[in-house]
């Protein structure tokens, strides 16, 4: 081992840590720091800040909705190298309140940025048809519909959404700088224990855009709206609306796809990362800029 090397490693002071979050959304005003309401990002941000000893920024892959879910939230934080991702990991679930857990932490490369970085997000929601779904126990974290519904007109309107166009119908609003084209890689409802799950894996998403897919999709197989409704607004036809939003409730961040070079620290490689500038506190503002024109979104759903 070269001195060179002995040295990078023994003089930095700094690491990047990423983290796997999962958290109940029942009592939070989303994920995003915002003054005089409690959020994901703010209860971590204070415990990973008293960690520190210094104020300390906590980037996530995405916002997610007031009520909405995660066991697949991503985030990076900035630490101290006295800290392994092990002892760091043990710390945030001692201090963090019990509706916030760190399922992993682990060294990641200092410019990984998880929102930059995410190659696909996958989202999941359900939906609860049967009687004990309304149980205290289970309508935290489900749509508690409990009536019957069309299950082959279900999959037959899920079944036109994979595919790159045009979401703007299915948003409650925009980012026209951005441009409304997603790529939805999967869309598809299985069987759940007390009903059925939406899942959907794309490389970006509208504001609410999953909540009105299932909404509209739902009122078609309740046999409140044709088909060819969905096809429409799939389509970008002017004249239709969708159904109301799907409750926030029922959906979860389930998972962030990265590649695999994004997440191999190259420790050999690094310059001191202390004599970078951190990140603000803001999530809003950039540690750097989008790898390619189509960044992915991280408008919540």
């Amino acid at each position: 081992m070269s001195l060179v090397y002995l040295s990078a490693v023994e003089t930095r002071e700094k690491i990047r840590l990423q983290l796997t979050l999962h958290y109940d959304g029942s009592a939070f005003h989303g994920w995003q720091s915002q003054p005089d309401v409690r959020t994901v990002q703010g209860e971590v941000q204070k415990v990973v800040t008293r960690l520190a000893g210094m104020p300390t920024s906590v980037l996530g892959s995405g916002r997610t909705d007031s009520g909405v879910h995660a066991t697949g939230q991503v985030a990076s934080v900035a630490m101290p190298s006295r800290w392994t991702p092990t002892a760091f990991q043990r710390a945030l679930n001692a201090l963090l309140p019990a509706d916030i857990w760190v399922e992993r932490a682990r060294e990641v490369p200092w410019d990984f940025h998880p929102r930059y970085d995410a190659r696909a997000r996958t989202y999941r929601y359900r939906l609860g048809l049967a009687p004990q779904a309304r149980s205290p126990f289970h309508r935290r974290w489900c749509w508690p519909l409990t009536e019957r519904i069309d299950r082959k007109l279900l999959d037959r309107a899920a079944a036109l959404i994979p595919g790159e166009r045009s979401f703007r119908s299915f948003a409650k609003s925009g980012q026209p700088e951005r441009g409304y084209r997603c790529h939805v890689r999967t869309a598809v409802w299985d069987e759940w224990a007390l009903g059925v799950v939406f899942r959907i894996t794309a490389d970006r998403y509208l504001h609410h855009m999953v909540r009105y897919l299932v909404g509209t999709m739902v009122e078609v197989a309740r046999g409140r709206r044709p088909i060819s409704d969905m096809e429409g607004l799939l389509a970008g036809q002017a004249k239709l609306d969708t159904s109301p939003p799907a409750p926030a409730r029922g959906l979860c961040l389930e998972r962030v796809e990265y590649p695999a070079e994004a997440l191999r620290p190259e420790v050999a490689e690094r310059s001191e990362p202390s004599l970078r500038p951190e990140p603000p506190l803001q999530e809003t503002q950039r540690v750097k800029p989008p790898k390619t024109p189509d960044a992915r979104s991280t408008t919540s759903r």
